[in-house]
């Protein structure tokens, strides 16, 4: 697909990857319309972007599924058109065994990162299907191919963006929208702060660990190459390589190898 005057709908469009996604599309000529709860999450990626009327503004919960059917108006207003849908949002939740998160924590983060991604996912499509060129991307994680443990349930919310989106892929082979899975590693993004979580990890640990993740700006720039090139599938971040390649042929020592790690990485 061709960036540069194109329209993009981008989710968690106000901070983390989903603002670097957002910053790249508009460097490459693009015309995007940010969806962000937070409403001074998107103010600041504006005020980065100073792109004047190619950037529109819309906080909206995802999970809400009347405030995504209003969407698809709301970007046509601002922007003439909708050629892709980029869902980056998504959330963690706080860092424990399955038996001690509620079911309210679990369903929370199933609502943001599953349920959203269907919502954006199913009212936009009909108008992706009448363009001549269509993108979807839905980002899934590393947690989607391996289990992380204390994240139990973000990792099975992932592992069902991830047969969401292969499947809609299998779906629309014959038709002019392209599909595209992501699965990023570790990315230094503040995902913690923004899902009201904290995460309780040996300072020394946690600065040795961050050696090795992927920059928001880097993981923008390849999200943005891969909608480009129409790539079904993209991995972000050596350790999301590396385990997925361990998963397809070893599943259980991918499960041991993140298990070991984790464990290490707690004080």
């Amino acid at each position: 697909m061709d960036i540069a005057g194109k329209v993009f709908v981008v989710t968690g469009g106000g901070n983390g990857i989903g603002r670097e996604v957002v910053l790249e599309l508009l460097r490459r000529g693009a015309r995007v319309a940010a969806v962000d709860l937070s409403s001074e999450g998107l103010a600041g990626t504006a005020a980065l972007a100073a792109a004047g009327d190619r950037l529109s503004e819309h906080s909206a919960n995802i999970t809400d599924r009347a405030a995504v059917e209003a969407l698809p108006a709301a970007v046509v207003a601002a922007h003439g058109q909708v050629d892709a849908l980029v869902n980056v949002a998504g959330i963690i939740h706080r860092f424990v065994p399955v038996q001690e998160l509620s079911f309210d924590e679990i369903e929370r983060v199933m609502n943001v990162n599953f349920w959203g991604t269907v919502n954006t996912t199913k009212i936009f499509l009909p108008t992706l299907l009448e363009r001549p060129v269509g993108a979807i991307l839905n980002v899934s994680s590393m947690g989607g191919l391996v289990p992380v443990p204390g994240q139990s349930a973000y990792g099975a919310s992932k592992a069902a963006v991830k047969l969401f989106t292969e499947g809609l892929y299998a779906e629309l082979l014959d038709t002019t929208v392209q599909v595209t899975v992501v699965f990023p590693g570790g990315v230094g993004t503040n995902i913690t702060g923004n899902s009201g979580v904290s995460i309780d990890i040996d300072p020394e640990k946690a600065a040795k660990a961050a050696k090795n993740i992927t920059s928001p700006e880097s993981a923008g720039r390849q999200i943005v190459d891969a909608i480009a090139a129409g790539k079904p599938r993209l991995r972000i971040g050596n350790d999301a390589k590396m385990l997925d390649r361990i998963s397809r042929f070893n599943p259980v020592k991918a499960i041991s190898t993140v298990a070991k790690q984790m464990k290490a990485m707690m004080p």
